[in-house]
């Protein structure tokens, strides 16, 4: 049967099979699982049919826990339910997975499988998820690639109809969920023929109805449970034989041979690997090799991993193997080896199978799995006594258990041709890459396979895109290597020390995109890179795609114009034909963002194929020899500096991979030193802004809404100015009464600006005598010396401006910098502005999200210490779900201790001999105990007398109780819990935490980043999503209005409640931040924080206009409610923003998450964008007469 061809990763590749068995889907979002999801919904919302000739029914629910209630309940009801997750997803569904395994629900849940966060969060692929499901009663089945997902995705729907046993339908996350591959596709009908209609129709005729009710789910006592769950054995004997019977129809339409197990290699091997997941096709590729030069291996692959039989393993199995290594992609400490492993001992020993059996892991986290490691692990099993418990991939030279690794030969099939980009998150090189290989697949006849590689931080992180294509089958599930054309498209990758051109094979082709001519090359290119071009025959191309994208008016993004300058340089197809196919899939890809867009794609794609300049290598660098020794980290703090020299610096230049295990010695819990993105430096801007001192009117606001604080203003002293270097600027005088003395400067940093231009928006200076203005990175070169030392060497000064204003704030340093937030972003801004305020005396709990990938990626820690004090944030993240309890968890801990130190200071007052001075200042610090600030000054003078007072081995009761309050020193202060997160945490998954804590009166603080949207896990809707607004689950635009977490919070009473938007009010933000901060009480501020994914139109470097455009047009409101003016007697809630005084319907469709619904569903957006504006002016109304009912109290 012949099946249609299309080009499609892992994830669709499931969500088009489930979609056919599926009549409900209760879903919720979870990197990476969430494009099945989101594939399910836009689907359903423009129409698809199942197999039942019905659009599927989807839920987004509140949290994984949710979703798989949800999908207890359809089950129950009747309906074929499916849901999709990964990681602590999936584990928040284990409880459920009980019930529906216990019920004998059909059922499938696909997962593309996650690292679970352990001593640190990873979102990249390994089996610890699944694994820790294998003890729920779920079947399992295990694929290997994107076509296995299409194939068997359909044998566990089919399976679990007929046999009732629930389903977990796994393959690997980001390695397969993402990787793209053009495969066959299954037709509906194919898939209907096969269902078995009698198994149907029992399952709805047993589901629960009061038609004919029944009890489901009763509790039982010991004397019949254990029979009770007996019971259900015939159905797991019977699940492995539907199970195959389905593979066999699957075999007979399309030719197949899916097994339980599937083996490959020589038929007469002495040496096998078991294993399941996408490394199997790297084993074949191995295999293939070694096989060919003689030797006899072989590879067994576990399809169906539960119920797992061990005679079809044995049947499997050649007779003649002797050795066998079972890999495991998941670690078990503790455990006597990992579960495959376990499960083939246990197989073998019962079948009387002698082989030397050993077991080893792989792949935790996505870690690479090349090759080198599987000749590895072959080499392993020819010796006489093969290392077992081994791992592969990494040098563990601490505990040894790693098997030594050799350069391995290319094992990708011939005549595979292999290419690698590499991009700046946000500059569009991963979509149009993705359009790439999908014009290659579908208007070619080649085999392609497209994977791209991430590091941690947002919009402005390294992306690579590794894309093959060739005419024989891709089983490359590893990083490229060997590449015939990469293509470099941000120029300061160049001077970084990647090692981006030794990927390019001898005689291969290079692009780098850059501004700089031929002659300033040979000024830019490092000496290595220079050597390697010349010396290995590179083929070295330039396009200037930065001058060109802002030619035709695409800012930064210059993805187009490089796929173009792509397919010139290829020579894959007729340049006109992919022109053509390009701009098809560009009007796809961005029409949603208006025709205006898809018409500058179109230039961009006619501009790069004649924008390749060919340079012609001189002989000279051959020899060239670098004058530059490598930079090592240098500083105050030697913990910091040894851990950025020996982590940070490898990782930074993508070498992380080489570190052994003994570079984590010191730190098996996953703490980090504070402040290592300092030294980072990563120069990705293209624009950065110069300060025009002469035209400064003071104002700090430029610094005040910064999202990575590279813009600061100082305050020198005469001494300081003049040590200052030479390209330092100040302005003639500095304003203020009392600072006659200073010189005033702004220093900017252009190695860390992101580029965003939000400082240059928000001066208010005149557009004729700007103070600041976007200019070239590289003319700004002299301002990094003027920066640094302003950092390291200028003081804080006593200045007329308090702290809690915007110009006073900003002399204060930030103890947030140089994230890895997007340009332009809000919530950084509001985070860098709390810790100004607060940050020597700071814990943040902060719920997984944008908020910690940005503020905890390994290795860079933004959160820094004070340069005076060294005092900073003690950060820590938990889990999405729990962020708040963390977070009060926390207080308490500190609030406990804290309290043991004020009895005992009590009684160390009360004894009459204690020193008088010790007595006074341990009064003063019980006197501001509550007191944030001024508690600070009290401890330091209480610890200085305790100090001075207390002897050392005195054994009297005064000198005995200083020693013991000495001891826990650092709890005296009173410190200022922060409970940070987005509102996907507060909306949603961690509502039920949030309130709990808000309701415990306990002092703790809560910052919401509202973007009104799941940012970090794509853009899905959350509660906090606006009626008529466009995301992931809700493709029509969201039905229902925005929850209003702020009135819940305000109902207690006793919680200090405020919505701020930064650049609506600068004043009012930092207004609320530090009421909310002094209140003696639970507190919870709301900010708006526009994002990349809103649409805004402009771009992010409009965020702060955006904001106040919000609150003019009436959809955003600012306001305070404290408690402590209401027992004053006064009024307790302030609204800040006035009515009204712009279009709502206008402002939001200014934004493309908006104005997609009018192109997609214009009737639709008419009535709900209507309703929008009168619950949004309603809203506004209650806000009012909440406030005369306040007044009237």
């Amino acid at each position: 049967m012949a099946r249609k061809k299309i080009s499609m990763d892992g994830n669709t590749a499931a969500a088009h099979v489930s979609y056919a068995f599926t009549e409900v889907a209760a879903i919720y979002p979870i990197t990476p699982s969430s494009p099945m999801a989101e594939m399910t919904d836009s689907w359903s919302a423009t129409g698809l049919k199942n197999i039942f000739g019905e659009r599927v029914k989807v839920m987004e629910m509140q949290s994984e826990a949710g979703a798989a209630g949800a999908v207890h309940g359809s089950l129950a009801a009747g309906a074929l339910t499916t849901t999709y997750t990964a990681s602590q997803g999936l584990l928040l569904m284990i409880p459920n997975m009980y019930k529906i395994a216990g019920e004998l629900l059909p059922c499938v849940i696909h997962v593309s499988a996650r690292c679970v966060a352990s001593h640190a969060l990873n979102i990249f692929g390994d089996h610890s998820d699944v694994y820790a499901c294998r003890q729920t009663g779920f079947a399992m089945l295990a694929e290997s690639n994107p076509q296995e997902i299409m194939d068997l995705g359909a044998v566990a729907h089919l399976s679990t109809i007929k046999g009732r046993v629930p389903f977990l339908n796994f393959f690997d996350g980001f390695r397969t969920s993402h990787e793209i591959q053009k495969i066959e596709v299954w037709d509906y009908e194919d898939l209907a023929s096969m269902i078995d209609k009698d198994a149907l129709s029992a399952f709805r005729a047993h589901a629960l109805n009061p038609n004919h009710p029944a009890l489901r789910g009763s509790a039982e006592n010991g004397d019949i449970f254990f029979q009770h769950r007996e019971a259900c054995n015939p159905y797991y004997d019977a699940i492995p034989g539907i199970v195959e019977e389905y593979m066999d129809k699957v075999n007979e339409k399309i030719g197949t041979d899916y097994k339980l197990f599937n083996y490959y290699g020589a038929p007469d091997a002495d040496r096998v690997i078991i294993a399941m997941g996408s490394v199997c096709d790297t084993v074949e590729e191995v295999i293939d090799y070694l096989n060919a030069k003689g030797e006899k291996v072989g590879l067994v692959k576990v399809r169906l991993y539960r119920p797992f039989v061990a005679e079809k393993l044995i049947e499997a199995l050649p007779k003649t193997v002797k050795k066998i290594a079972v890999l495991d992609r998941t670690k078990e400490p503790g455990a006597l080896g990992e579960p495959l492993y376990l499960d083939v001992v246990t197989s073998l020993a019962q079948g009387g199978v002698a082989a030397k059996i050993v077991g080893g892991r792989y792949g935790l986290g996505s870690k690479d799995t090349t090759p080198a490691s599987i000749f590895a692990v072959y080499e392993n099993l020819a010796k006489d006594a093969p290392k077992n418990g081994f791992t592969i991939g990494i040098v563990d030279d601490v505990t040894g258990h790693s098997l030594e690794e050799k350069p391995a030969p290319d094992t990708a099939a011939k005549g595979t041709i292999s290419c690698k980009f590499w991009g700046l998150g946000g500059d569009g090189t991963v979509g149009a890459n993705k359009n790439s290989i999908k014009i290659i697949g579908d208007h070619t006849d080649k085999f392609i396979q497209a994977y791209f590689q991430y590091d941690s931080k947002k919009t402005g992180g390294i992306t690579i895109s590794h894309l093959r294509f060739g005419d024989s089958p891709i089983k490359s599930t590893y990083y490229i290597t060997k590449a015939d054309f990469v293509a470099c498209h941000n120029p300061s990758y160049m001077l970084k020390g990647y090692k981006i051109v030794n990927d390019v094979k001898p005689g291969g082709t290079f692009l780098l995109n850059c501004q700089w001519t031929p002659e300033e090359l040979d000024h830019h290119l490092p000496a290595e890179v220079k050597n390697y071009i010349a010396n290995n025959d590179i083929k070295f191309y330039t396009v200037n795609a930065i001058d060109k994208a802002r030619e035709i008016g695409m800012g930064k993004r210059t993805n187009t114009i490089l796929q173009s300058a792509f397919f010139a340089l290829a020579n894959i197809m007729p340049i006109t034909e992919a022109v053509d196919y390009m701009k098809y899939m560009a009007k796809k890809s961005y029409l949603k963002k208006g025709e205006a867009v898809v018409e500058m794609n179109y230039k961009a794609i006619d501009a790069g194929v004649d924008a390749i300049v060919k340079i012609d290598v001189p002989a000279a660098w051959k020899t060239a020899v670098s004058d530059k020794a490598e930079a090592k980290a240098e500083g105050t703090r030697p913990e910091l500096v040894k851990f950025v020299n020996e982590i940070v610096f490898p990782v930074a230049k993508m070498q992380g991979d080489s570190l052994p295990v003994s570079a984590f010695r010191d730190m098996p819990d996953g703490q980090f030193p504070q402040g290592a993105a300092a030294y980072e430096k990563r120069g990705v801007a293209v624009d950065v802004p110069v300060w025009h001192p002469e035209n400064c009117i003071q104002c700090n606001q430029c610094s005040y809404v910064c999202p990575h604080a590279t813009i600061r203003p100082f305050a020198m002293s005469a001494e300081e100015a003049a040590n200052a270097p030479a390209s330092t600027k100040f302005t003639a005088k500095m304003i203020g009464k009392g600072c006659e003395d200073y010189k005033f400067t702004i220093a900017i940093s252009p190695l860390d600006c992101m580029g965003c231009g939000l400082c240059v928006n928000v001066c208010p200076t005149k557009p004729e005598k700007r103070a600041l203005e976007m200019v070239s990175q590289e003319s700004q070169s002299d301002q990094q010396a003027a920066f640094d030392y302003a950092v390291a060497h200028v003081t804080k000064k006593a200045t007329p401006f308090a702290d809690t204003t915007v110009k006073g704030s900003q002399f204060n340093q930030p103890l947030l910098e140089f994230s890895g937030s997007c340009a332009g972003c809000a919530e950084t801004s509001y985070a860098r502005l709390i810790t100004q305020l607060f940050g020597e005396r700071m814990y943040i709990s902060n719920a997984t999200g944008c908020s910690s990938i940005w503020g905890g990626s390994a290795p860079s820690t933004p959160y820094t210490v004070n340069n005076e004090s060294g005092c900073g944030p003690a950060w820590a993240n938990s889990l999405f779900e729990d962020n708040a309890e963390h977070g009060l968890g926390m207080a308490l801990g500190q609030k406990t201790i804290r309290e043991k130190l004020a009895a005992k200071t009590k009684a160390l007052i009360e004894i009459a001999y204690t020193d008088a001075d010790l007595k006074a200042a341990a009064q003063k610090w019980l006197d501001t105990y509550n007191d944030g600030k001024a508690n600070t000054e009290a401890t330091k003078a209480y610890i200085a007398e305790l100090e001075a007072s207390v002897l050392p081995k005195c054994p009297c009761d005064a000198c005995t109780l200083g020693r013991e309050i000495l001891a826990e020193k650092d709890y005296l202060s009173k410190k200022s819990v922060w409970i940070f997160g987005g509102d996907g945490w507060a909306y949603d998954i961690g509502f039920g935490g949030l309130d709990h804590v808000i309701a415990s009166g306990e002092d703790v603080n809560i910052m919401v980043f509202d973007t009104e949207v799941y940012s970090n896990t794509g853009g899905q809707a959350s509660k906090a999503s606006q009626l008529g607004q466009v995301a992931q689950f809700a493709a029509a635009g969201k039905a229902t209005k925005k929850k209003d977490l702020a009135n819940i919070a305000m109902s207690y009473g006793y919680v200090y409640v405020a919505q701020i938007a930064m650049g609506a009010d600068m004043n009012q933000t930092i207004k609320a931040l530090a009421e909310a901060e002094a209140y003696h009480g639970p507190s919870i501020v709301i900010g708006y924080a526009p994002c990349e994914m809103h649409g805004v139109k402009g771009g992010m470097g409009n965020c702060q206009a955006e904001m106040k455009r919000a609150v003019e047009a009436g959809y955003w409101q600012m306001f305070r409610y404290n408690p402590a003016l209401k027992e004053a007697g006064a009024n307790p809630l302030t609204i800040d923003s006035k009515a009204p005084t712009a279009s709502y319907i206008d402002f939001i469709k200014s934004e493309t998450r908006y104005s997609r619904l009018v192109q997609s569903f214009p009737d639709r957006a008419e009535v709900l964008f209507a309703e929008a504006e009168k619950q949004a002016k309603a809203k506004y109304e209650r806000l009012l007469k909440l406030g005369e009912l306040y007044a009237d109290k």
